[in-house]
């Protein structure tokens, strides 16, 4: 072996590195484990005394002079799946930044081709925001430039002027729309990072404007998604006096009680202005809100009076909070439709917003939320913003209350002392998001720029605020359009599930191998154990977390593994019945196999790189843990073992070294198929199974997408008893008014996994709140049966078509850069063209087994695992396919005056027992995995078993035939048009030459 020297201390420095990060892995689950201890009183665990231990160590040294937080950063941490908490995909709207660069324009040419742009891109999501407005524009505006808008001071250090090009204009647009989403990102990470969480991750999605995150172990869904999306855009406002408001509020309610006598041609109570005036004028809230909801008096007649006592105005009805103008918090909507009124807007002065209170005030037993009367400015800018904060930290104040000490810079800080020397004896509110957070009344001019903010905290709200005015104000809007909650349980199951597939995967393999090969397949169990370990160890190093889908990507390497060391015994075998001597049959059998090995390694590796390219969450951990996989495989298997066997046998050629046992001795020896002479049997039965399988998909209304494909909302429900789900399912749909809705077993039956279609294509918070409202209100028929929900997911109509497009994509470069590459290697078109041919066969194959399945009562969904196993089964069956090609491009370089089709069939029984050993290894495991993995792989695993199978039978049936069908018939007319002997038929058995020189 060459270069041995390089490979032993390539394989030393791995390994220690490995072995120094799950070190660190070891010590965090003692750590971790001392924690539980401290925390269980009569065997149950504490939490938050758990929570409290670990935070006691945080930094303090827990293993030499390394700290629990450094030790943390260095193990292998745990995904969701398997530990719960929160993965989210944020998006980032551009429609604030263009309106911000408009310095907040009011043309109506303007803002109509904002909103037509947002209509558009929900029909067209791939097509870049700025593009879309720029189009619509043009339209709105009858082809104006779009320099009219945005030359103006704002831009001025942009280079825009009144004559600037349109494209120069929207390049410009271009830039900020992208800084805007890289300081997005940046603030963003800085919240996530003080979030308290251990090991969370932020990326870009690339080509977009989305953000990913992964918060492992929370438990406070609500909060995350506050702190996610609140862009922290903090003003000071001052605050209108009572005695000035009242007016428009005795206003504003007899336009509204007109328009109701209107609607009902009934007469209806109206306000006494002048007791409300004069209530008004002393100043104070109590008065305001008692006489807004006195009895009104219509004047004239005692029997009319009598017969409208007990009705108020519309305001009246709603302002009950005592002591303050607020409302009930069920009335908060029906007050927002007030204030959105065209009467409202007709009669409050445009400087007058009435805003709500951040935190509803319980006053006995009732909620209820205060509204802050703001003084707004003609311009719509606030007097002071969140520029001038420079520091901001959570503290508890005298009063034993949590509240934010918030520090100004300089010039904030003579702002401030300003602002609040002009309003002594007047509120001033402190606005963040449009939510009042805080309006104290101003005692006396405040120097220094030290401010405290107080309000209805809880000590996570301050420290959530801190954070964020900390961080800086978001530049746009964000929003979620995906997302998913996995509770603790459900991860606890996910650990076992994926734990004892992984051992019987293992276990299997490596009884299969000793049983075949004897001491070698001992020697490859070693390499098996030694290429785990460094899968997990590099997973370690690079702070990769391991999560189901990752766990599965490794019971796949494990079964692919083997494949090289296979490849390679088989070959060592063939030498050695040549009568090689051992360390020269060992010699040769690895050389010869590198080739192959090199080959299939290199086209799994590609699709590893198109899946982590393109792929998201568990597509995108499944595809790093087989790409680790690709490259430690080919260290372990081709380097490792042969380091190990020539280590055995050398200067021994009579070492009792085997490389077959009794059984497998003699098993595929001397086979003479007549493989390709059946490929037309071959050909009409792949045609009648794919139209099968697309008809039944047709009849049953389309392929069973998941979430991930056509949006939505899933729920994963445990309930106390078995449950049928058909039956729930008709109970629960009317709550969803009808709309889509599946229920099925999730891997108990006493378990469900509910998916909607409500309000799929509203991704807002309401939204998510109105759909979770209404599976509690179906559920509650089922209250004996103590419903929980153990995991949420939310998938945008957005971003599910971009992970259709995604996946698509995916295929076709898969199948394109398998093209290019086989074509490198083999020099002929055909053989790329069979390839690409047999692997997309294979692919619709799977899809085609689907709605089969479906038919049988076995209803898996088609998601992004799905897709992952797709691209999967195309690597492996791509790997034997190279492995065919190999051993025919051996042949016909050994017996030039052969033909293609002479040498099909012997390459094909030549390679038979390595194609059924890799088919049986891989099946073995796949079979473990549909079995012990759980049922969030159920479909992963279906679609592995159906694509093992027709994998193995395409490489045999119908790649290596459809090249005889094109090169080799064509190579055999030219061979008889050259008067050559090409008498050998695709069934014989020509004599080959196999030189082991």
């Amino acid at each position: 072996m060459r270069n041995k020297g390089l490979i032993i201390a390539l394989t030393l420095v791995v390994t220690a590195l490995c072995a120094y990060f799950l070190f660190f892995t070891y010590v965090s689950r003692g750590v971790q484990q001392k924690a539980v201890a401290y925390a269980t009183r009569n065997g149950k665990v504490d939490e938050g005394q758990r929570q409290h231990y670990l935070d006691s160590v945080w930094r303090a040294p827990v293993y030499g002079p390394f700290t629990y937080r450094e030790v943390r950063q260095s193990e292998l941490g745990l995904g969701l799946d398997l530990k719960g908490g929160m993965h989210v995909t944020l998006e980032v709207s551009p429609v604030e930044i263009v309106r911000a660069m408009s310095g907040n324009s009011k043309d109506a040419a303007f803002n109509k081709a904002l909103e037509n742009a947002q209509t558009a891109q929900k029909a067209t999501p791939t097509t870049p925001f700025t593009t879309l407005f720029a189009q619509a524009y043009q339209q709105t505006s009858n082809g104006q430039p779009l320099a009219r808008i945005f030359a103006n001071t704002t831009n001025k250090s942009r280079n825009i002027t009144i004559n600037s090009s349109n494209e120069k204009v929207l390049a410009a647009i271009d830039k900020e729309v992208e800084e805007a989403i890289d300081r997005s990102f940046n603030i963003l990470r800085t919240r996530v990072d003080k979030f308290g969480v251990n090991q969370p991750t932020i990326q870009r999605v690339k080509g977009t404007g989305r953000l990913q995150i992964e918060l492992p172990g929370v438990d406070n869904p609500d909060r995350v998604r506050k702190l996610l999306q609140g862009q922290a855009k903090l003003e000071f406002w001052e605050v209108w006096n009572q005695n000035e408001i009242g007016p428009y509020l005795v206003a504003l309610d007899k336009q509204l009680q007109a328009k109701s006598t209107v609607a009902k041609t009934a007469p209806v109570a109206t306000l006494n202005m002048a007791d409300t005036t004069a209530a008004a004028a002393k100043g104070d809230t109590t008065s305001l809100a008692a006489q807004l909801a006195k009895k009104a008096k219509l004047g004239k007649g005692a029997a009319d009076s009598s017969a409208t006592a007990n009705q108020g105005g519309m305001l009246a009805k709603l302002f009950t909070m005592p002591g303050r103008l607020g409302v009930n918090l069920r009335d908060t909507a029906r007050m927002n439709t007030i204030l959105r009124s065209p009467e409202a807007k007709a009669t409050l002065p445009p400087t007058l917003a009435l805003l709500w209170n951040l935190k509803p005030t319980t006053i006995d037993k009732q909620e209820y939320l205060e509204l802050i009367p703001v003084r707004k400015t003609r311009d719509g800018v606030a007097p002071m913003s969140g520029e001038v904060v420079s520091d901001a930290r959570a503290d508890i104040g005298q009063n034993g209350q949590p509240e934010v000490l918030m520090s100004m810079s300089p010039a904030g800080s003579r702002k401030w002392a300003k602002m609040t020397a002009a309003n002594i004896g007047k509120q001033v509110a402190m606005v963040l998001d449009d939510y009042v957070v805080s309006a104290p009344v101003v005692q006396s001019e405040i120097t220094g720029g030290g401010t405290s903010i107080t309000g209805s905290f809880q000590i996570e709200d301050t420290q959530d605020l801190a954070n964020q005015l900390k961080a800086g104000k978001l530049p746009a809007p964000t929003r979620i359009v995906e997302e998913a909650v996995v509770g603790p349980s459900l991860g606890r199951e996910a650990i076992n599930q994926g734990l004892y597939s992984s051992l019987a995967g293992v276990v299997i393999i490596m009884l299969f191998m000793a049983f075949y090969y004897g001491r070698a397949g001992i020697v490859a169990d070693i390499a098996l154990l030694f290429n785990i370990f460094l899968i997990l160890g590099v997973l370690a190093q690079f702070g990769t977390a391991l999560t189901l889908p990752g766990i599965a990507g490794l019971i796949l390497v494990m079964g692919t593994s083997v494949d090289a060391n296979v490849l390679i015994f088989e070959r060592v075998r063939e030498e050695l019945d040549h009568g090689l001597g051992l360390s020269d049959a060992i010699n040769k059998g690895y050389s010869r196999a590198f080739s192959a090995i090199f080959d299939s390694n290199v086209t799994t590796m590609l699709i590893a790189v198109i899946l982590g390219f393109f792929g998201t969450g568990p597509v995108q951990s499944f595809a790093i843990t087989l790409g680790i996989g690709v490259l430690t495989s080919f260290l372990s298997a081709v380097y490792v073992s042969r380091l190990i066997i020539e280590w055995m046998v050398k200067g021994n050629e009579n070492h009792p070294m085997t490389f077959s046992t009794s059984i497998s001795r003699n098993l595929f020896k001397n086979l003479n198929f007549d493989i390709v002479g059946k490929r037309k049997i071959a050909y009409t039965f792949s045609s009648v199974f794919i139209i099968i399988g697309f008809v039944l998909m047709y009849i049953q209304g389309g392929p069973n997408l998941g979430v991930d494909f056509k949006g939505g909302r899933a729920y994963v429900v445990d309930f106390n008893k078995a449950m049928v789900a058909s039956d729930v399912a008709d109970k629960i749909r009317p709550s969803f008014q009808d709309a889509g809705l599946e229920v099925k077993q999730f891997g108990s039956p006493d378990r469900l996994r509910i998916t909607t279609g409500y309000l799929a294509e509203d991704e807002s918070a309401t939204a998510d709140a109105k759909v979770a409202a209404a599976l509690n209100q179906g559920l509650q028929q089922y209250s004996a049966d103590a419903p929980q929900i153990k995991s949420t997911s939310k998938v945008g109509a957005t971003i599910a078509d971009d992970i259709k497009r995604t996946s698509v994509l995916s295929l076709g470069l898969t199948l394109l850069g398998i093209f290019i590459y086989v074509l490198f290697r083999f020099d002929k078109w055909q053989y790329s063209m069979a390839a690409v041919v047999a692997l997309f066969h294979d692919a619709l194959l799977v899809i085609a087994a689907f709605p089969i399945a479906r038919l049988f009562g076995a209803n898996y969904e088609m998601d992004q695992i799905f897709v992952a196993a797709v691209l999967t089964v195309i690597g492996f069956s791509m790997n034997d396919t190279v492995v065919i090609y190999d051993r025919i491009r051996e042949y016909l370089r050994e017996n030039p005056k052969l033909t293609f089709a002479q040498v099909v069939n012997p390459a094909l029984n030549s390679t038979f027992s390595r194609t059924m050993i890799t088919f049986t290894t891989v099946f073995l495991v796949v079979l473990v995995m549909y079995i012990f993995g759980g049922e969030t792989l159920r479909s992963f695993s279906f679609a592995m078993i159906i694509g093992v199978i027709f994998g193995t039978y395409s490489s045999l049936f119908i790649a290596t035939p459809i090249i005889l069908d094109t090169y080799g018939k064509k190579e055999e007319r030219e061979r008889l048009a050259a008067g050559e002997d090409v008498s050998g038929l695709p069934g014989d058995a020509p004599k080959l030459s196999t030189t082991t020189v």
